[in-house]
């Protein structure tokens, strides 16, 4: 009661709303800019269980602005970091350190368990496939964005009595392809704002779990530091389903969402990563050296296909995952270039090293097994 007294002494919240904060589940992506207010916030509150999803590292270039973090914790997990200082701070508080980067693999899986998503994240694709998982789990979402002096903030997918549910891509149904909107690192951000609309965030969240004013559903709400100016517009749902947003878990597993903002659309790979790959049924792999190179492979299926005839492909592979090889890596980057163009909803690797490290991996596994 003492730690919270200040607040359930309000009205509006009370011991109920308090004990709802208490019970809540909230995943934050990201533990950045606006990741850190957000989480610091939500855990002075007394948000029962914080999640926290961010592969990256502290860095000097953070501190300006990411205030949980300090000089000591330069290269070290942020999601970790973060967590220390959360767990300090607030020990009502279970913080759940994810430290991964969030995928279409692994996101089903992380955001399923929570009540709400935030989403902090600072690029396109992440904020695209947090959106539709949010979609199709059914979860509410708090997004948040700032670039130089100016951020926003809004509720997606809280459908109202009036209204149905509005998501991100009814905002923006077109992703920016790469290069085209400049983020933080390219253009600036002056450090207070992330934490303004890092603030919003966690208020918006809070707002949700207790059932209290009136949350930024189905609206967006802009502020400009330098003019000290905010405004709010409504968002209408889209008219027409979106084509690229995925209505199931198997579709939204198959979507790239790199490759729907202009970016490579594929991965390299390691040997490791190779071989689990060649595991999976829905796997095609391609070798796009020609037909008479050496060496040869015949240790597992496969398909030839030389680089210059990769776009006869194109319309006849029904893989959802697409993995090339050639003799040293080169190509292949070439032909999975190709390849993720023709199919943006389709997952598409290239064999760093080639064939030819492959070779020496296996060679090196056999002869560790025959000392052994």
């Amino acid at each position: 009661m003492e730690r919270y007294h200040r607040q359930i002494i309000l009205k509006e919240l009370g011991a109920e709303g308090q004990q709802k904060l208490l019970s809540a589940k909230v995943l934050v992506i990201g533990a950045g800019g606006l990741g850190c207010p957000v989480l610091q916030y939500l855990t002075a509150a007394g948000v029962g269980t914080l999640g926290i999803v961010d592969d990256d590292v502290v860095a000097l270039s953070n501190l300006h602005r990411q205030v949980l973090y300090t000089m000591e914790d330069i290269g070290k997990p942020k999601a970790a970091q973060a967590a220390l200082r959360l767990r300090a701070m607030n020990d009502d508080v279970q913080v759940i350190v994810h430290a991964e980067r969030l995928t279409t693999v692994n996101a089903w899986n992380l955001i399923a368990p929570y009540d709400i998503v935030v989403d902090t994240s600072d690029n396109f694709p992440t904020r695209y496939l947090v959106n539709d998982a949010c979609v199709l789990l059914q979860k509410p979402l708090v997004y948040g964005a700032v670039s130089r002096f100016e951020g926003q903030v809004a509720v997606f997918n809280v459908p109202t009595k009036n209204t149905a549910a509005v998501n991100y891509r009814d905002l923006f149904p077109t992703p920016p392809q790469d290069g085209e909107v400049a983020n933080c690192a390219e253009a600036g951000v002056l450090g207070v704002l992330p934490a303004i609309i890092g603030s919003l965030q966690a208020v918006q969240a809070i707002k949700l779990i207790a059932g209290i004013g009136r949350p930024l559903i189905n609206r967006v709400q802009t502020y400009n530091l330098l003019q000290d100016s905010w405004y709010d517009f409504e968002v209408q749902p889209a008219p027409l389903p979106n084509p690229l947003q995925p209505t199931s878990r198997a579709a939204f597993e198959a979507t790239g969402y790199a490759v729907q903002c202009g970016i490579s659309g594929f991965e390299e790979i390691d040997v490791a990563q190779f071989n689990q790959l060649l595991q999976q049924a829905d796997t095609l792999v391609i070798d796009v050296r020609e037909l008479d190179e050496l060496p040869p492979v015949t240790e597992f299926a496969h398909r030839q296909v030389p680089l210059a005839t990769v776009p006869d492909l194109f319309g006849n592979i029904n893989h959802q995952s697409i993995v090339v090889f050639c003799q040293g890596g080169k190509r292949s980057q070439q032909a999975a270039k190709q390849l993720a163009h023709a199919f943006p909803l389709k997952k598409i690797y290239s064999l760093r090293g080639g064939i030819l490290s492959w070779k020496e991996a296996a060679q090196t596994k056999q002869h560790e097994r025959t000392q052994a």
